[in-house]
Formats: C-alpha cells, sequence, structure tokens
C-alpha cells in the first residue's frame, strides 16, 4: 500500500500586494482617523457604515472592465444551481457603496444627507512600490444638493481637516477646477458630439503634470518623442484646435479674478462653459467669506485628475513641502486627497439625477506625509513593564500593574520566563517600554520599588561619562506608596 503523501506545510507569506500592519502603525490610523471623524462630526455629517462587500452590478461603472467583473475588483459569482448566481465584489471604493445606499434609503435619509465613512478598500490591480492591493480611504459626501455652498464647504472642511491632523498652513494647497469649464472648451475646439475625439482630449489633459504645456499640445497634434526616444502618436488635432486646451490649462493667474477671465477666454461662447466659470466663482466667494485666503484654496485649472469622471467642480489637496524620494531626488510630497462633484451616480439606480459632491483621503500618505515632517515617530513608547523577581508573588506585581492603569498608564506585567532578569530587561527593550519597575524580595522588605527610566538610561549609556552618569541616575528607589506618582513624574520628563 502507497504511503499517504504528506501535505507540505503552508508558506508564511503575505498575499502578493498586501502588507501587515502592527502596533504603532495601527495606533497612529486609528488616532488619525479619529481626529479626521472629529473634524467630520463638527461640520455636521453623520458616520456610515456599509458592507465592504457589494454587488458587482452595484459597483458598475467604478470596474475598469464591466465585461471581467474580476478585473480591478475582487469578484466571485454566488453559488446558483443553474449557474446564475450573483457576482460578488470587495468594494472598489467607498462613493459606490454610497449610491447604493442613498438609492436604497433615500425615503428614510434626510435631505442633503450628509455622510462619511472610513475603512479599506481593494483594487484588483498590479501591485508596485508604495502601492498595495488593500489601503484606508477617508470620505466625506453630501448627496441631494446642487449648492456650491456644498463644494465649498467640502473645501473648507478638507482644509480644516489638514491643520487639524498637523500639516501646517503654507505646507498644503487646496486646488479647484470645475468639469464644466473643460466641456466648454472641448466645446470651442468643435469636437461636439465626437464621444472618441473628447475622450482622446481627456486621457492628453490627464498626462499634463507628467509632459507640460508643450508635451500637451504635441500630443494634441502630430505627437511627441518620449524620454526614452519612442515616439508616441498624437490625436492628430490642428494647432488651432489645440490652443483652447493649452489656454484651458495654462490659465492661471495671480489672482482668483485673472484667472477667472483667462477661463472665459479659453471657453468662448460656451454656455456650459460660462456655468463652470460662474460655479467656481461662487465658491471663490463663499469661501472668502468664510476666511479661507489663496493661502489655503486656489481656483487652479491644472488640477486635471478626476476631470474624466466628475461633473462639475473638483478639488485636490496638495502637500507643498519638498521631500527626498527613494533615488535621492528632491521633490514635492504631492497629493493626499482628491475629490469632487458627481451629479450622475445615484441615477444609475433610481433613474432621477440627484446631485452629489465629496472628497476622499488618502490616510496612508497622510501618515507618511506627517513622518516626514517629523510630526509622529514611527515608533512610539510602549507600555511601562513591571518585572517579575519572584513568581510567587505574581499577586503583588498584578496589583502594582492595576494602579497604574487605573491612573491612565499604559502598563503591563512581564509573562515571559522570568528566570534570566537580563532578558526581561531586553523584552522591555524590544517594547519601547520607557519605564521598568522592578521589586525584589529585598524591596518588598522594606517597602519600597526601583524604578528604572529606560529611555535616560538608554542616552546616558549612548554619551555620558561616568561623572554625568552619577550625576543623573536613570533608576530611582522610591517608597512603594509612591510608586504611580513617581513612574508619571519620569513619563512626564520623557515628553
Amino acid at each position: 500500500m502507497a504511503k499517504p503523501k504528506k501535505q507540505p506545510r503552508p508558506k508564511a507569506v503575505t498575499p502578493k500586494g498586501f502588507r501587515d500592519y502592527f502596533g504603532e502603525e495601527v495606533t497612529q490610523r486609528t488616532e488619525m482617523l479619529r481626529t479626521i471623524a472629529g473634524v467630520y462630526h463638527r461640520y455636521g455629517f453623520d458616520a456610515l457604515e456599509s458592507s465592504a462587500v457589494e454587488t458587482v452590478e452595484a459597483l458598475g461603472k467604478f470596474l475598469p472592465d464591466v465585461d471581467r467583473p474580476n478585473e480591478g475588483v475582487f469578484a466571485w459569482q454566488e453559488f446558483d444551481e443553474g449557474g446564475n448566481g450573483d457576482w460578488m465584489a470587495l468594494r472598489y471604493d467607498l462613493t459606490a457603496p454610497l449610491a447604493r445606499v442613498y438609492a436604497q434609503h433615500r425615503n428614510d435619509l434626510p435631505t442633503p444627507y450628509r455622510r462619511y465613512a472610513m475603512g479599506p478598500v481593494w483594487r484588483n490591480e498590479k501591485p508596485g512600490p508604495g502601492r498595495y492591493r488593500q489601503f484606508y480611504q477617508c470620505d466625506a459626501d453630501t448627496v441631494g444638493t446642487a449648492s456650491m455652498a456644498a463644494d465649498a464647504e467640502i473645501c473648507a472642511m478638507l482644509s480644516d481637516t489638514l491643520e487639524t491632523v498637523g500639516i501646517p498652513r503654507g505646507d498644503y494647497l487646496v486646488r479647484v477646477n470645475n468639469r464644466k469649464v473643460l466641456n466648454g472648451v472641448l466645446e470651442a475646439m468643435g469636437l461636439g458630439e465626437d464621444t472618441a475625439a473628447r475622450d482622446d482630449v481627456l486621457r492628453t489633459i490627464d498626462k499634463f503634470d507628467k509632459v507640460g504645456g508643450q508635451g500637451v499640445r504635441e500630443l494634441l497634434t502630430k505627437g511627441r518623442l518620449d524620454a526614452s526616444g519612442a515616439f508616441i502618436d498624437g490625436v492628430g488635432l490642428s494647432d488651432d484646435q489645440a490652443e483652447p486646451v493649452i489656454a484651458f490649462l495654462t490659465s492661471k493667474a495671480n489672482d482668483a479674478a485673472g484667472t477667472l477671465a483667462n477661463l472665459r477666454a479659453a471657453v468662448g461662447d460656451s454656455k456650459i462653459g460660462a456655468e463652470g466659470i460662474s460655479e467656481l466663482e461662487q465658491i471663490g466667494e463663499l469661501l472668502a467669506a468664510g476666511g479661507y485666503g489663496a493661502d489655503r484654496i486656489q481656483i487652479d485649472p491644472s488640477v486635471v485628475r478626476g476631470l474624466g469622471y466628475y461633473t462639475g467642480p473638483v478639488y485636490e489637496a496638495e502637500l507643498t513641502f519638498e521631500i527626498f524620494d527613494e533615488k535621492g531626488r528632491n521633490r514635492q510630497f504631492g497629493s493626499v486627497s482628491g475629490g469632487g462633484r458627481y451629479d450622475d451616480l445615484v441615477k444609475r439606480f433610481t433613474g432621477q439625477e440627484v446631485p452629489a459632491t465629496g472628497v476622499s483621503i488618502g490616510v496612508d500618505r497622510l501618515l507618511a506625509a506627517l513622518r516626514e515632517k517629523g510630526r509622529i515617530s514611527a515608533q512610539a513608547k510602549g507600555p511601562v513593564v513591571v518585572t517579575v523577581m519572584d513568581r510567587d508573588r505574581m499577586a503583588d506585581y498584578q496589583a502594582m500593574v492595576a494602579e497604574l492603569r487605573n491612573a491612565g498608564i499604559r502598563a503591563e506585567v512581564y509573562l515571559g520566563n522570568p528566570k534570566n532578569f537580563g532578558n526581561q530587561l531586553k523584552y522591555a527593550d524590544k517594547r519601547n517600554s520607557p519605564v521598568a519597575v522592578i521589586e525584589g524580595g529585598d524591596e518588598k522588605a522594606k517597602g519600597i520599588v526601583q524604578i528604572k527610566d529606560l529611555i535616560l538610561g538608554t542616552k546616558i549609556a549612548e554619551s555620558a561619562t561616568l561623572e554625568e552618569w552619577k550625576e543623573r541616575p536613570s533608576q530611582f528607589e522610591v517608597s512603594r506608596a509612591d510608586l504611580v506618582a513617581k513612574v508619571r513624574e519620569i513619563l512626564d520628563s520623557q515628553d
């Protein structure tokens, strides 16, 4: 009889495009989400937590290829005897679920409906450096009003959020554009209802931040050589047709009035273009009335990402301070948030147009930005560790840690093998613990405890002379009754 084949052990590896998040990273993200939620709540938005799974039908236009439901999203078909089970998918973003929720519950929801949502989303796309298939989004949307006051409010709230989480004024800029102005430009180009040509122009405009105005001009007309020397075919427009696009992209002036004047020249007699400019003007006036100046929010026609999707105002928050990339090159940090008006999304479910506008913040990028600015550390303090000198006195140590916790101090008792005391201190070091508490039999008899400042001890060990070490002891002997007070004093001195 053949010997049963032994099953190989599973490989302990993270799935491609995913990663694990440990202690402090999770804590920092949770704290940031709490802070952002506080701003959103202050603006009157209510929390919504929808299912992580939607039907592929509900996701609809968010799929890169609706004929292949598992392209772009993680999707599967529900079992059905006839093979006709529903296709389900992990949510691709937080906006498509909002459209479904509003369409489903609109008779029970207030109008306008103001909601915020936070959580992971999943995309079945090729991963790359810093690009994962699961990441967090943090959205706020207003559904059911066409008023530009809703868009202005989103921009103001985005500005307030960035400052509240720790991005100072001067290190960011919220930039605003409008899809209707671009539609006016397309009309001025004489493209009319030529959908294919309009799509070609939109794709070309989206490359503006990479190739600049001259590059866009070349790509709209005869084509251009890229950095590698390869020739990229152009759209085939004439120079005259391409000119309104260049005027649109480069119409930013020294002030909002000058920018709007340049945009009026770019759209010519287009009615839809004039409407978009009027909307930008309204947003600018509302923001100015709220005290949001050009140092925080600006009208900027060079904001082009998302113009193919949004139906009106578009906004993007960009961090303007410089960092060094992985190759040591100096560059700006870039975008951490984007949004805009999408007045036709709910219509897929109801058949009726429902105006909506909203914004999404990239939480992980914001955290990375704060680390770059030195506002948060990749490694924060761990818990106070109460060491175990006598395993038969575990109740005494548990009493100590309970006192510390009841005083609001993060603490734990060492639960490993207490035989080697050095291993306990190594554990505390690995936990990045700020303080270790020591009480052996002698200390117990005298009614005292030893409290070791681990952070100061590390600094002294690294650089102090013997004389300095004597003047600045890192271990203190205090009465047992003063345990909590001394630990708190040390923790306060470390901040």
